[in-house]
């Protein structure tokens, strides 16, 4: 790998899957990046069939060409850092660990897509297992929102605070080096984030955006944190830039004309007027 050039624009991979509706997965990543002022790149795991209304097919590539594309990508260009989204099956998941691995230096950022937001299963049930022993160690941070931490510990949802922050600490206990826990699925008008490291805890306070432009959050929260960190900001800075860019996108995502469901955010909502290419 080469060594990064001071005052050179940051080069960051998503390894994740596909979204042909533009909203989530790599579409989304690839936006988020280039909003970050960084140069983004893509390695797919799957090909979804989806849109905002939910995922009607998945298709897994083979873990070999996986593999290959992420060795591609190494062999030539200096990453400053890593976002691994969809991992789709524990083939594919192992391919990512044992890439990953080979280039311990590099920050990882795991968001653990388990489940669509229109209830689609994104991961098979033998890949948590990897995921768990091989990924969750490695990664600088993961990002699961409250579905999937319940999913990881095979716990209830959490309902609270305090159960956010139990949780929290159960997956640091299984290995990983930090958490953010998202909580959007909270009831109430707050959503307040909980980031988790090895010496503190940090609550990021947030209050709710009533919208239905919420497709591609949490691949564009993920996604974010890791361009940052590829700039050089530390960890907790890093989740505050992100959220804030994202509560950005998710309040202009009106501006926006995509589908009958759950419509995306607007990634370039700070570069484009509401009304560019309608005057």
């Amino acid at each position: 790998m080469q060594d990064p050039i001071p005052g050179q624009i940051a080069n960051v991979l998503s390894i994740a899957g596909s979204d042909p509706s533009g909203g989530a997965g790599i579409q989304a990543d690839l936006k988020t990046f280039a909003a970050c002022a960084t140069f983004g790149m893509a390695a797919i795991t799957a090909l979804t069939a989806q849109n905002t209304r939910g995922v009607s097919a998945v298709m897994a590539l083979e873990p070999s060409f996986v593999r290959a594309q992420i060795e591609a990508v190494f062999a030539d260009i200096r990453v400053d850092a890593v976002k691994v989204g969809m991992i789709a099956n524990a083939g594919i998941a192992t391919a990512i660990a044992d890439c990953l691995d080979a280039h311990p230096d590099i920050p990882v950022v795991l968001d653990p897509v388990m489940v669509a937001k229109g209830g689609a299963s994104l991961l098979e049930a033998e890949a948590v297992g990897v995921l768990k022993t091989r990924l969750l160690a490695r990664a600088t941070l993961v990002t699961p929102n409250l579905p999937e931490v319940a999913a990881l510990l095979g716990d209830d949802e959490a309902v609270s605070r305090a159960a956010m922050g139990r949780q929290a600490e159960a997956l640091m206990a299984m290995g990983a080096r930090a958490v953010l826990v998202k909580g959007g699925h909270l009831p109430g008008p707050q959503c307040p984030d909980l980031l988790v490291e090895r010496s503190a805890a940090f609550w990021f306070e947030g209050q709710r955006i009533e919208t239905v432009n919420t497709h591609g959050t949490g691949c564009s929260l993920s996604s974010a944190i890791a361009a940052e960190i590829a700039k050089g900001q530390a960890l907790r800075q890093a989740v505050s830039s992100a959220r804030t860019w994202l509560g950005g996108a998710i309040r202009t995502g009106g501006a926006l004309s995509v589908g009958s469901g759950h419509g995306p955010i607007h990634h370039f909502h700070a570069l484009w007027s509401r009304h560019a290419g309608h005057d």
